[in-house]
């Protein structure tokens, strides 16, 4: 009864267009609902759509403009839908942006195996292969950003530079409220939501939404860690962006960020390659609504050439 009212109170928030702090599971839902709710997508010349036949998966993919390849992953129970649609046709009008639905969202059929960021990383590496593309930019919000993080970590090669939206690199890296919701997310949770019209709309499998749900949960409820070491053995340049109340412990940013050379004086001597921005008055929910604020950062971050040191 209690997740049923914060819900309810969300919904009425949304239809004010207001944004409060949230308690989770509601952190969840809300995000989704931001994604959802948001206006009509913009228009823009038709893109390229297909099914990848990767790992057991036939994933649903869209090719949206041209120049360097960019993939790009959306968070939980999330699809190519709404505002994260809107963040594509922005980043497309200066590269190629691949869209996936990852396992179990959108188009793209659950199949029975955990819904990681590790095999997450390794569909794109599939992908990739599928597409010809020797190599890409990666870019991740939420449990997207985890999937952006393992490639760079399992598929060195097949990486350039990657741009992580608030996910930490091990389950600690969220404050308790974070983790202690993460069991409490049910379908219940969703009932009468855009996301599950969404799911019942898009999915191969529309009676399932609740089975996927749990799935996702139970993929993600359990004890993890990419390995400090791993990630600061990465080639690839990140990019770590976060709200300043996003839900991401910011020892756990500033760590994340040490490992990839960060936290010196680029006064003194050359900078690391990877960068942190932390956006303020922000959190995990609202990092959507400042694609005008984030995407320029990402553009300038990727066109960036290599230092002379």
């Amino acid at each position: 009864m209690l997740i049923t009212n914060k819900v309810t109170n969300y919904l009425t928030l949304i239809g004010r267009r207001r944004t409060q702090s949230l308690s989770l599971p509601v952190l969840t839902l809300s995000v989704l609902l931001t994604v959802f709710l948001s206006g009509a997508v913009s228009g823009q010349q038709k893109p390229t759509m297909g099914y990848a036949p990767v790992n057991g998966l036939k994933m649903y993919y869209e090719i949206h403009g041209s120049g360097e390849p960019l993939v790009v992953l959306h968070g939980a129970f999330m699809a190519i839908s709404g505002d994260w649609s809107d963040w594509i046709n922005e980043l497309s009008k200066t590269r190629k942006v691949i869209a996936v639905e990852m396992q179990g969202h959108g188009r793209t059929a659950d199949i029975d195996r955990d819904i990681t960021p590790e095999n997450l990383a390794d569909d794109v590496s599939e992908l990739l292969d599928y597409l010809k593309l020797p190599q890409a930019d990666v870019l991740g919000y939420s449990l997207g950003g985890g999937a952006a993080m393992q490639c760079a970590i399992r598929h060195p090669d097949k990486v350039r530079k990657v741009v992580v939206i608030s996910y930490p690199f091990r389950r600690d890296g969220w404050v308790k409220e974070v983790n202690d919701g993460l069991s409490k997310i049910t379908a219940e949770v969703f009932k009468g939501s855009p996301m599950e019209a969404e799911y019942k709309r898009l999915n191969p499998n529309p009676n399932d939404f609740g089975k996927f749900v749990r799935h996702v949960v139970t993929s993600n409820s359990g004890p993890w860690d990419f390995g400090a070491d791993k990630l600061k053995a990465t080639t690839a340049p990140m990019f770590f962006i976060n709200g300043d109340a996003d839900g991401v412990r910011l020892e756990t940013l500033a760590e994340m960020y040490s490992l990839k050379g960060g936290g010196m004086s680029g006064d003194m001597q050359p900078r690391s390659e990877s960068r942190l921005a932390i956006i303020p008055n922000t959190t995990h929910v609202t990092l959507m609504s400042r694609m005008s604020t984030i995407v320029p950062m990402v553009n300038d971050f990727l066109d960036a050439k290599a230092q002379k040191q």
